[in-house]
């Protein structure tokens, strides 16, 4: 059975950045990875790469940023008064927090500098401008 929209599947993977280090794998979550193609639960590109393989099926491909989490964004750099900032947030350079847009979309935004009296946030994908290659095996259709 080839793999098309609407199938749902299992596969293990191994996401890796350039430098060869592992930022994600199903082995890390302790089970395959299940997803209905085209769904958009996954990455657009990690869809398109798994669509005509059947169970059994071992690849690797690589995803440029465009087709996994976009180019990183400048303009998702943001400085903000300490004010504007809840008062019981224990705030330091590297730590991540979850805010709110006024659209109500939930998005981490970490924290990139800090002074007395501001704020910059990073509210960029954290694989925002990076290439994924990923190693997968498809072991349910």
């Amino acid at each position: 059975m080839t793999i098309k929209d609407g199938d749902t599947i299992k596969i293990e993977y191994k996401g890796k950045l350039d430098d060869g280090s592992v930022f994600d794998s199903s082995e890390s979550h302790g089970q395959p990875l299940e997803f209905t193609v085209g769904s958009g639960h996954v990455i657009k590109g990690f869809e398109e790469a798994v669509k005509g393989l059947e169970e059994g099926d071992e690849k690797e491909f690589k995803l440029e940023p465009a087709e996994a989490y976009g180019e990183y964004k400048d303009d998702l750099v943001d400085t903000v008064s300490r004010d504007l900032v809840q008062g019981d947030m224990e705030m330091e350079v590297g730590k991540t927090f979850i805010v709110q847009t006024p659209q109500g979309q939930q998005i981490p935004a970490k924290v990139i500098d800090l002074t007395d009296d501001e704020v910059t946030f990073d509210l960029n994908h954290p694989l925002a401008g990076k290439a994924l290659t990923f190693d997968i095996k498809v072991v349910d259709v």
